[in-house]
C-alpha cells in the first residue's frame, strides 16, 4: 500500500500522544501568554533582566510571551504529527478492507 509507514498500534498510539500533547502545550502556551505567576520557574531569566532593566515587569512579560509561542507552536506540531498518524491509522483500515 502506497503511503503506508507504520502499523495500526503505532498510528493509534502517535494519535493518543498527539492529542496529549496538543491539549497540555496548548494550556501550557495560554497560561503562559497570560504571565500566571506560577509559571516563573519556567522562564528563562537573568539577574540583568529584572535589575538593571528601567521597566522590568515589561522584560519578564517579553519572555513570557515567548515561552508561550514556543508553546503554541509545539502544539501545532504535535497537531501536525496527530493527523499525519489519523492518515495512517486510515490507510491501515483501507489496507485491511482491501485484504478481506
Amino acid at each position: 500500500m502506497r503511503g503506508l509507514i507504520c502499523g495500526p498500534k503505532q498510528a493509534a498510539c502517535g494519535l493518543v500522544l498527539s492529542v496529549w500533547g496538543v491539549i497540555m502545550l496548548s494550556v501550557l502556551g495560554i497560561f503562559f501568554l497570560l504571565h500566571s505567576a506560577v509559571l516563573i520557574e519556567d522562564v528563562p531569566f537573568s539577574e540583568e533582566d529584572t535589575f538593571q532593566d528601567t521597566n522590568p515587569p515589561q522584560k519578564l512579560y517579553d519572555l513570557y510571551d515567548k515561552v508561550g509561542y514556543n508553546c503554541i507552536i509545539a502544539a501545532a506540531v504535535y497537531a501536525f504529527f496527530g493527523a499525519f498518524s489519523c492518515c495512517q491509522m486510515r490507510l491501515n483500515k483501507q489496507k485491511d478492507y482491501l485484504v478481506h
